[in-house]
C-alpha cells in the first residue's frame, strides 16, 4: 500500500509539473476514446433495436391468385400445428391495396393505373421468440414455402441477419482504428512521461543507490501514464454524453420514428467503466514502457 500511495501522490505531482506537455497526452487518449466510445455507442443502439425486430419478427406466406380455399386452410393448418408462432392474420388481395394505399401515400397514385388489383393475398405469421432462436421458425418457412399455393415467403430474420452481420463488420473496422489510436495515444504517453523521467534521473539514480525497491522507482511513472488515461477516457464520455445531447436536440423525431418511439440511449454502465478501464490501461502501458528507461 505505501508503495501505491507513494506512486499516486508522484504521479499526481509529476502531471501538475508537466501540465502542458501532459495535455497533448490526455488529448491523444481522449481523441482514441471518442471513436472507440462512438463505435460502442452506435452498435449498442443498433443491437437494441435489432433485438426488439428480432423478438417480434414475422413471416409472410403470400398466396397466388388462383389459390383454393383447401389450399389456404392447409397452409393455416400447418401454422396453427407448427408451436412456433404467436399468432397470424389473413390479408385478403383487397385489405393489401388498402394498407398500400393508407401506409405509402406518396405512392398510391401508382396503383390507380392497374385493371386488376396487383398485390397478393397472404397469411401474416408472428414468430416466438424462442423459435426464432432454436430454428423452428426457419423449418416452418421452408415447409410453408414447398405447400401448393404458395407464391413467396418473406422472413424478417433473413434481412436481420445481414443487418447484423453488416454492423459485425463495421464495428470491427471502429476497433481497428481504435485499436491504432490508442497505441499512438500510449506513444504519446510514454513520451510525455519520458521528458519527466529526464528531468528526475538524478533523484532516481540516489534511490537506486540507496535500495530502493523498483515499485517506488517506477510505480510513480505507470501512475501517472494510468491518471493521464482516466483523464482522457472521462473527457471522451463527457464529450460523447454531450454529442448525444446535441443529436437528440436536431434530429429526435426523426430517430423517434425510425426507433419506433424509443430514443437514443448512452451508454450504460458497464461499458462506460470499461471504456474508463480501456483509457487507464493505455496510459499505464504508456508509462509502463517510459518507465523501463528509469534503471
Amino acid at each position: 500500500m505505501r508503495a501505491l500511495d507513494y506512486a499516486i501522490r508522484q504521479g499526481w505531482a509529476s502531471l501538475w509539473r508537466s501540465r502542458g506537455s501532459t495535455a497533448f497526452a490526455v488529448l491523444a487518449i481522449a481523441l482514441a476514446m471518442i471513436v472507440l466510445g462512438a463505435l460502442l455507442l452506435a452498435t449498442w443502439n443498433v443491437e437494441r433495436l435489432l433485438a426488439r425486430w428480432s423478438s417480434a419478427a414475422e413471416f409472410s406466406v403470400y398466396l397466388r391468385d388462383d389459390a383454393t380455399s383447401e389450399q389456404r386452410g392447409a397452409i393455416e393448418a400447418l401454422i396453427d400445428q407448427s408451436g412456433a408462432v404467436d399468432g397470424r392474420q389473413y390479408v385478403s388481395k383487397a385489405e393489401a391495396l388498402v394498407r398500400f394505399r393508407r401506409e405509402f401515400t406518396e405512392l398510391a397514385s401508382l396503383a390507380e393505373g392497374f385493371d386488376d388489383n396487383p398485390f397478393p393475398a397472404s397469411v401474416e405469421v408472428r414468430v416466438r421468440a424462442d423459435a426464432g432462436a432454436d430454428g423452428r421458425a426457419d423449418e416452418l418457412v421452408r415447409r410453408a414455402a414447398a405447400l401448393p399455393g404458395v407464391a413467396d415467403v418473406r422472413y424478417d430474420r433473413e434481412w436481420l441477419g445481414r443487418l447484423a452481420a453488416g454492423l459485425a463488420a463495421v464495428r470491427g473496422s471502429g476497433f481497428a482504428l481504435a485499436l491504432v489510436m490508442a497505441l499512438a495515444a500510449a506513444v504519446t504517453v510514454a513520451s510525455v512521461v519520458r521528458i519527466g523521467l529526464n528531468a528526475r534521473r538524478a533523484e532516481l539514480e540516489v534511490m537506486q543507490l540507496v535500495g530502493s525497491p523498483m515499485a517506488f522507482i517506477r510505480g510513480p511513472f505507470v501512475a501517472e501514464g494510468v491518471l493521464q488515461g482516466g483523464f482522457g477516457a472521462l473527457i471522451a464520455l463527457g464529450l460523447l454524453w454531450l454529442g448525444l445531447q446535441g443529436v437528440g436536440a436536431w434530429w429526435g423525431a426523426e430517430l423517434s420514428v425510425l426507433l419506433e418511439g424509443d430514443s437514443l440511449q448512452f451508454l450504460p454502465a458497464r461499458l462506460a467503466a470499461a471504456l474508463v478501464a480501456g483509457g487507464m490501461a493505455v496510459g499505464g502501458i504508456g508509462g509502463y514502457a517510459a518507465s523501463r528507461h528509469a534503471v
